[in-house]
C-alpha cells in the first residue's frame, strides 16, 4: 500500500466521521444555545432545563438520521472492499 492510498483512505474516513458527528451534534448545539439564551433572559438556573432538550434533540437526530448514517457507513465500507484489488496490485 503506497502512502498516497493510505492518506486517501484516512482522509475519506475522517470526512465521514466529521460529517456524521456534525449531523448529530449541530442540532443539539443550536438547541443548547436557544436554551442558554432563554435561561439568561429569565435568570433560571435549572440544570435539567439545559440538559433535557439537548438530549431529546440528539436522540431525535439519531432516530431520524439513523437510516442515512447507516447508508453512508455502508457505502464507505463497500468502497473500501471494492478498492482492495487496486490497492494490492
Amino acid at each position: 500500500m503506497s502512502p498516497e492510498v493510505f492518506v486517501d483512505v484516512l482522509r475519506d474516513a475522517l470526512f465521514i466521521v466529521i460529517l456524521l458527528v456534525s449531523a448529530i451534534i449541530l442540532p443539539s448545539l443550536f438547541v443548547g444555545l436557544i436554551v442558554a439564551v432563554f435561561q439568561a433572559a429569565t435568570s433560571i438556573n435549572e440544570q435539567t432545563l439545559s440538559f433535557l432538550p439537548r438530549l431529546i434533540v440528539t436522540l431525535l437526530a439519531l432516530i431520524f438520521g439513523g437510516h442515512w448514517f447507516v447508508r453512508v457507513i455502508m457505502d464507505y465500507t463497500q468502497d473500501l472492499f471494492l478498492s482492495i484489488p487496486t490497492v494490492v496490485s
